[in-house]
């Protein structure tokens, strides 16, 4: 940091600008660039200079991987953003933010960088920034997740943000609300808030990238409602938006439509969806992961399904959406399996099961005992026998049903009767 504080400022001029790019390395340029922001011209040439200056150095610095000296830079232009304009200074704030995110393990560096920028700007009185940064910081604290504090700061935002009536902000901090809710399981809330970002976009033009989140947050709400054909449809918008704009999201998108796929019993579409030239454009692990696990569930495997999720721990595991519905394929999978092995027994071994299934025997008795209790077949297990008896389904007798129907319909004569000789009485 030393070499580049140096005393000696350079002029605010296109030929300094020039010297910094033809440096013969980053660290030289680096240091020019602090020179020329030094300079204590105000002049408006000397102003625009500057802000150049500032963006070449903020992708030096991100190239370097230089995240602390990026903080610090914020700290040192202050007296700079005094002289520009309010629009000018939140757009280099957000800037720099966003190239410290660029900077990999970072999360805790940009949490306390927001914080700092937020207590300036409430000094400051420079609220248009302040809510922008205190959204961005809401979504690192979801993140990192901090939910009690991300909550908190939402709370308050929206209600300020919804007097001013920014719509373009409040569609943005309703979706962080949304994720939010949605991380803590609260489905109603999250819905209700997706709801209010969809009310808000409705009334103003929406960049195509938010609208893809927006799209995206939709099918996963949807999807967690076990209605993945809706959650299918938002998924393709989704992924169609985020395609055309090569975001990195557009991969998650293609993700989760080919787990819908699979969850209504259409897992032989997805080797169609993945050869298509949208799809053989994401070609990759997340891609096979759910390729196998297609595969394992169109054999009705549980070998193979357990293989998958062996093989691609990271792509599957690790992302809690796609880890949450392929738990409950797995169950309905094994369950179905178990079902289709024990009904020709009466009686059996659970090591046997075990050993057709090709799963561990203490893990087939803990889902056979689970199956019981849910009533999916009537039996017992016998544990000190290792054995599960299975019980015949008790038949009802045809009679008892036919014998219920005609007492309910004499008593319905009776009463007829008992009505008419009533007003003949009377």
């Amino acid at each position: 940091m030393s070499s580049s504080m140096e005393s000696s400022y350079l002029p605010a001029t296109t030929e300094s600008l020039a010297k910094a790019q033809e440096a013969k390395d980053a660290s030289e340029s680096i240091s020019i660039l602090y020179r020329v922001i030094q300079d204590p011209s105000s002049s408006a040439d000397a102003l625009r200079t500057k802000e150049v200056a500032i963006t070449n150095l903020t992708n030096y610095l991100t190239k370097e991987n230089r995240a602390e000296e990026l903080r610090n830079l914020l700290t040192q232009l202050r007296p700079f953003f005094a002289v520009i304009p309010k629009a000018k200074t939140a757009k280099i704030v957000r800037g720099i933010i966003d190239a410290v995110a660029k900077i990999p393990g970072t999360s805790d560096l940009q949490i306390s960088l927001c914080k700092e920028m937020v207590e300036w700007t409430r000094a400051e009185k420079r609220t248009f920034l302040r809510q922008r940064v205190e959204a961005r910081l809401a979504a690192l604290l979801l993140e990192n997740q901090e939910y009690t504090e991300a909550l908190t700061l939402l709370t308050s935002l929206i209600k300020e943000v919804r007097r001013l009536d920014d719509k373009l902000l409040l569609v943005d901090i309703d979706l962080l609300e949304s994720k939010l809710h949605f991380s803590l399981r609260n489905l109603p809330k999250a819905k209700a808030s997706l709801t209010a970002a969809r009310t808000a976009a409705n009334a103003i033009y929406v960049p195509p990238a938010q609208q893809g989140t927006i799209d995206l947050q939709s099918g996963i709400l949807h999807a967690e409602e076990k209605d993945y054909k809706t959650a299918y449809s938002y998924f393709f918008e989704a992924f169609e938006a985020f395609s055309a704009l090569e975001d990195p999201k557009a991969i998650f998108s293609l993700k989760y439509m080919l787990l819908c796929k699979i969850m209504v019993n259409q897992a032989d579409d997805v080797s169609g969806i993945i050869s298509s030239k949208a799809g053989l454009k994401y070609l990759g692990p997340d891609v096979d992961a759910m390729k196998a696990v297609a595969d394992a569930y169109s054999k009705r495997s549980l070998k193979y399904f357990e293989t998958a999720l062996c093989d691609y721990k990271s792509q599957l595991e690790e992302d809690p959406i796609v880890h949450r519905h392929l738990s409950s394929l797995y169950d309905t999978l094994l369950e179905q399996n178990l079902c289709r092995l024990i009904e020709p027994y009466s009686r059996v071994e659970i090591a046997h099961i075990a050993e057709m299934i090709e799963l561990p025997v203490d893990h087939v008795e803990k889902k056979l005992s689970q199956m019981i209790l849910d009533k999916k077949f009537a039996g017992t297990l016998d544990q000190g026998a290792g054995c599960l008896i299975i019980f015949e389904d008790p038949k009802t007798e045809e009679i008892f049903p036919t014998t219920l129907e005609t007492i309910s319909n004499v008593g319905k004569v009776v009463d007829s009767l008992y009505m008419r000789s009533a007003k003949i009485m009377a």
